[in-house]
This record gives structure tokens, C-alpha cells and sequence, in this order.
């Protein structure tokens, strides 16, 4: 099991929601599902730039969680996450 951390500062909430609603089932078409997500994430330690939303992915292996970031068809969803503001995704491993 691998694991990657979403983050977004939202200023397109409507992307967002749109994006949450197909979200799920194209992170399972890659063995990929939402472990915790929050849309209050707060500092542990430091000083980091707190976005609106969070969330812990998991994945069975990193190639699947590459081949989810990479797969053409997902493409259009990706791009709609992207509009929904600023986001980052960060494999842990």
C-alpha cells in the first residue's frame, strides 16, 4: 500500500464538487480510494500554508497511483480538479 496527500486552496467550489462526484470512481478504477479527507486541515507543527481542502489517498502500489495521474480517459478530470483551484498531490513513497 502506498499513500499520496491532496491538497487544494478552492476558489472554484463548483469544480470541486463536480470533480468530487466522479472522483471516487476513477481512484477505484486504478485500486485507488479516499482514506480521510477534511475540508479544515489544521497545522500539527510549523508554520505551512493551510489549504481548504485535504485528503490521504491510498493506492496498492505507486505504479497504480501513476497510471490513475496518467490515464488519458481520467484527463478531463484531472483538468477539472485543476480548475477548481490550486492543488498539489504528493506520493509518499
Amino acid at each position: 500500500m502506498i499513500y499520496a496527500v491532496f491538497k487544494a486552496t478552492v476558489t472554484n467550489p463548483e469544480a470541486l464538487a463536480s470533480y468530487r462526484d466522479q472522483a471516487g470512481a476513477a481512484l477505484a478504477k486504478h485500486g485507488g480510494k479516499v482514506e480521510q479527507a477534511t475540508p479544515a486541515p489544521s497545522a500539527l507543527d510549523g508554520a505551512p500554508a493551510i489549504p481548504t481542502v485535504a485528503a490521504v489517498l491510498s493506492f496498492p502500489d505507486a505504479g497504480s497511483a501513476r497510471a490513475w495521474i496518467d490515464d488519458p480517459a481520467l484527463a478531463g478530470l484531472h483538468a477539472l480538479r485543476r480548475s477548481a483551484g490550486d492543488t498539489e498531490i504528493l506520493l509518499l513513497g
